[in-house]
């Protein structure tokens, strides 16, 4: 596992990911587990709305891109010191990673098989969302892991029509779920110091964003 600027072999992360949060102490509330994604362009919007609900964002390789990616650093602008990222090299690597986390926790695996729907779903404190790729959705280690698993909470679906569209943008569902799981939570994790200390004029994205 990987902490945000340092990520040996594999490029750095934005410039100041993180750092903004860095001496906050991370509630751990609810976390966001992305499983393999392949367009950085929606890895970066999942990244500006973990930072905008203040939670953390996990990326299990392999990834369809890599990490200095300019449309991943484009996609979260200048958001990216305010979004704890953590890379891990397998999901085998992630789920020893989680196992060590301390306090109550369980996996929720977001899916089109799911057997409840989101917003029909009861979350608490400890739920760690969890997302597969564009192109191949969750693996079955992660499926099993998070339907059956000791530390398996579900598997859950976002109703839509299904007779055109195949799914939904990965960006737009983690939006939905991590928003209904945050209502459902009074947005507690959101209760943080409204003060940072990081340099914006110094953030990367002093490029032009539509380059």
């Amino acid at each position: 596992m990987f902490t945000i600027g340092e990520v040996e072999g594999r490029g750095n992360m934005p410039q100041g990911a993180g750092e903004a949060v860095a001496g906050i102490a991370q509630k751990k509330i609810l976390q966001v587990v992305l499983v393999s994604p392949q367009i950085p362009g929606n890895t970066g919007c999942i990244a500006r709305t973990c930072a905008a609900t203040a939670v953390g964002l996990h990326l299990v390789e392999p990834m369809g891109f890599q990490v200095v990616d300019a449309k991943l650093k484009r996609a979260g602008l200048d958001y990216w010191p305010y979004v704890v990222v953590k890379i891990h090299s397998s999901w085998a690597e992630f789920m020893e990673y989680f196992r060590q986390q301390d306090g109550e926790k369980r996996l929720l695996a977001f899916t089109k098989r799911g057997t409840s729907t989101h917003s029909g779903f009861s979350y608490r404190k400890g739920d760690w969302l969890v997302f597969g790729s564009e192109t191949s959705g969750l693996p079955p280690e992660a499926l099993t892991d998070c339907k059956s698993g000791a530390f398996g909470g579900g598997a859950l679906r976002i109703p839509m029509v299904e007779t055109y569209v195949r799914c939904l943008n990965l960006s737009v569902s983690v939006g939905i779920a991590l928003f209904e799981a945050s209502r459902q939570l009074n947005y507690e994790q959101l209760q943080i110091p409204a003060e940072t200390g990081v340099d914006k004029e110094g953030s990367f994205i002093s490029e032009d964003i539509f380059a």
